[in-house]
């Protein structure tokens, strides 16, 4: 594989940083991980936390070299990530249980799978095209969808910050995964926060990531939506991964790219760092049919789901 990747964050009008953002590779397989603590609820920067070491770590234990079962992995991983969140609202002895968005971006073999959980979102860029984006777990995307809101009222619409989906929540998290996207060279996969994507259109985001390097282009887009959103706004994440290609012949390389093909079969890379606040040792012990019904569960909960979380 060959990418570039780059990363920023910025506390904007907050009092802290309840964002978290990091990725990990191998030889074979790269994921990008993006999480927004729920501001709404105790502790959020812990389930942005906790969310981001357990994905990471299930990563390095399911990477060798590439993960198998890409589409599975991230729906496990998802729910290991919402246990863990639980055992640490029980282990302190928390009032509430933290709560986090999460999205997630795993790119193997030329190939592209993304998972997320609210509002927390992932565009696919080409050629300043966006070719996909997720659709937020939110009332305002619900109402849309039932022809009971218009588009125009994303902004505006009481209800734009209210979610029904999220790790941490007393019910199990929808976990909607992607289909396999194929990568050309230039492609950009971009995870960010409410706190860019709010401000910032989606054709400026594209514009932006088009014309520049993500190196130039992500400081540049979290600058600005920080000065627009002012002393009210909220924390603004960005990661971005530009694609260059599944072999040493695709493109002209510069000194930001990232070759992974000459690394050791068991040898990962992480931006992930912070120490775990619990074990993991049977984080990724799941029983099949118990998998299968937590699935089947949470599939159906999609369309009846009326449990709405704010998240500010």
């Amino acid at each position: 594989m060959r990418f570039s990747v780059y990363q920023e964050s910025n506390i904007g009008g907050r009092k802290s940083n309840q964002d978290r953002m990091g990725y990990c590779f191998t030889r074979d397989s790269l994921l990008l991980l993006l999480a927004d603590g729920m501001g709404g609820h105790i502790q959020g920067e812990k389930a942005a936390t906790i969310a981001m070491q357990t994905i990471g770590a299930l990563f390095q234990q399911t990477a060798t070299p590439y993960v198998k079962k890409p589409e599975r992995f991230l729906e496990e991983s998802f729910f290991a990530a919402h246990r863990e969140i639980h055992r640490y609202r029980a282990i302190n002895n928390l009032p509430e249980t933290p709560r986090t968005t999460i999205v997630a971006c795993l790119i193997q073999h030329g190939n592209a799978l993304w998972a997320h959980c609210g509002d927390s979102r992932l565009y696919w860029m080409r050629n300043g095209q966006i070719l996909s984006r997720t659709r937020d777990h939110s009332r305002i995307e619900t109402l849309i969808a039932q022809g009971k809101a218009d588009p125009s009222e994303r902004e505006t619409h009481p209800d734009r910050n209210k979610l029904f989906n999220c790790l941490g929540a007393p019910t199990m998290p929808i976990v909607e995964v992607s289909r396999r996207a194929s990568l050309q060279g230039g492609d950009v996969m971009l995870l960010c926060s409410d706190g860019l994507w709010a401000v910032l259109p989606d054709q400026i985001l594209a514009e932006n990531l088009q014309n520049n390097t993500i190196v130039r282009a992500i400081p540049e887009m979290i600058r600005n939506a920080t000065d627009i959103a002012g002393k009210k706004g909220d924390n603004v994440t960005a990661l971005a991964m530009m694609w260059e290609g599944s072999n040493s012949g695709d493109s002209l390389q510069d000194s930001t790219t990232i070759t992974t093909n000459a690394l050791p079969v068991g040898s990962v890379t992480t931006t992930i760092h912070a120490p775990q606040h619990a074990d993991l040792e049977n984080a990724d012990n799941f029983d099949d049919n118990d998998i299968e019904k937590a699935i089947e569960e949470i599939r159906g909960a999609i369309e009846k789901s009326s449990r709405i979380t704010s998240k500010s």
